[in-house]
């Protein structure tokens, strides 16, 4: 195992242009991640990695791809697993930005829950760098819409997270479509056996990376309180009250929970969703949406279904149960307190779950901070309103619409400010805006009698 110090980008045998584009996006110096990643992956080292969402993992990864690129040769030439759309569409956004300073470099997304007519005519007019959910992938190349002959690297994004979904024989098959001589690069936040059986398949003399994992404590703080089974639910709302985060993601280790959790939090009046595995494809974007744009407070979900997912800004993360696995356990709390800021990270447990306490201790390196339920006295016993709406439009890139058309309708020719407008996300054929939550219903009733890119558009507020 190696483990790296950050380190200045000027140090690795990047082109100057990649370098200014680095300074422009205000990659200042490597993160630990991508000081030890960087440069055993641009000498064209396979590479084990374990690292954690938010790490700077992306660049890692990008970096040393696009600097293996032949921007003249027009063939796939890498392809990039990913366990669920969100995450490609996170991975495809970073490429392109890092991309920025080489000459039109094509980046395409192939994930399942888009028809595939439009990814097929996509690939017709090529490729450099191929991003997709392995079950897509295996479609195109059972199709044969996706030629790999050129392919020179090989990149396993989350691929814990890809094993927990039941990929293994899928990332093996495309692995052999492969061409021998390439490198591969693995990024895992935890290492499962699955990890080492997939590189002892497919790769070639793997050098294994690890960064610190550890979260320090005057960062997150870390807060555990004794509960029985029957009052957990219960707790998770006196949490709230009592402490009143602007955002939480509430962690349960069954769907059924999740379900149950938020039925309780909705009926005392919370704005907390669900994310799960088996929510479609449409239900999954706009819960995502909802949460990140700040119009929603409380998301409560199992890992597998958050997997991925990248909330710049988070002040709580509760584990309403305790994670058989330490290491999920150091995963999850390490959403909370990213950026220099500080989080929390409040712990529920029962006394059959002290094995796995003890666990996160031992991996920890420290005693738990015990805190008893009685001092969670409600600040208010009203809950905390999100500051947002988000408003659903019938309408999106297929119609040719732009984040830009949006904030227009609203600002130039409804006359709101542009602080009363938060996030907006544009999809296929659909477009998501945070609005004031203040002025909610008057915006959609004027926007659905206004125009966007000249047509008139269906408006409507999406509520609990």
């Amino acid at each position: 195992m190696t483990s790296a110090p950050s380190a200045d980008f000027g140090t690795l045998p990047l082109s100057p242009a990649t370098l200014a584009n680095l300074q422009q996006l205000g990659y200042v110096s490597m993160t630990p991640i991508q000081a030890a990643c960087l440069p055993p992956a641009l000498l064209g080292q396979d590479l084990i990695a374990q690292a954690q969402t938010g790490s700077g993992k992306t660049a890692a990864f990008a970096l040393a791809l696009l600097a293996n690129l032949n921007a003249r040769r027009f063939a796939v030439q890498t392809l990039v697993l990913c366990p669920t759309r969100e995450l490609a569409d996170q991975v495809t956004t970073e490429i392109r930005r890092l991309a920025r300073a080489d000459d039109n470099i094509k980046v395409v997304t192939l994930c399942g829950g888009v028809p595939l007519r439009g990814q097929l005519a996509t690939l017709e007019h090529g490729a450099h760098i191929v991003v997709g959910t392995p079950g897509r992938l295996m479609d195109h190349l059972e199709r044969g819409s996706l030629q790999l002959d050129a392919l020179n690297t090989l990149v396993l994004d989350e691929a814990d997270r890809m094993l927990d979904m039941g990929f293994f024989d899928d990332i093996v098959k495309v692995a052999k479509q492969c061409p021998k001589e390439r490198q591969t690069l693995l990024f895992s936040a935890t290492y499962p056996e699955g990890i080492a059986q997939l590189a002892k398949q497919f790769m070639r003399d793997p050098l294994t990376v690890a960064v610190q994992a550890q979260h320090s404590s005057a960062q997150i703080e870390q807060r555990w309180y004794e509960v029985n089974d029957k009052e957990r639910l219960h707790v998770v709302s006196q949490l709230l009250l009592h402490l009143r985060p602007a955002s939480t993601i509430a962690f349960c280790n069954t769907k059924a929970q999740c379900r149950d959790l938020v039925a309780v939090l909705q009926a005392q009046g919370f704005s907390a969703l669900a994310l799960f595995g088996e929510l479609e494809q449409r239900e999954r974007d706009q819960v995502l949406v909802r949460f990140a744009n700040r119009s929603c407070s409380v998301l409560v979900a199992t890992d597998v279904a958050a997997r991925g997912l990248d909330i710049a800004s988070l002040a709580a993360v509760i584990n309403v149960d305790v994670t058989p696995d330490p290491e999920v356990h150091i995963h999850r709390i390490g959403r909370t307190g990213r950026a220099g800021e500080s989080g929390l990270a409040l712990n529920l447990a029962s006394l059959d779950e002290m094995g796995h306490v003890g666990k996160i201790e031992q991996l920890q390196g420290r005693e738990s901070d015990w805190h008893p339920v009685s001092e969670l006295t409600p600040a208010s016993t009203k809950p905390l309103q999100p500051p947002m709406v988000t408003l659903h439009i019938q309408g999106g890139r297929k119609e040719k619409i732009r984040p830009g058309d949006v904030l227009g309708a609203l600002t130039a020719d409804l006359g709101y400010q542009r602080e009363q407008v938060g996030k907006i996300n544009v999809n296929d054929w659909s477009t998501y805006v945070a609005v004031d939550r203040a002025i909610a219903q008057q915006v959609a009733s004027r926007l659905a009698t206004t125009k966007i890119k000249g047509k008139s558009v269906k408006v409507r507020v999406l509520e609990d």
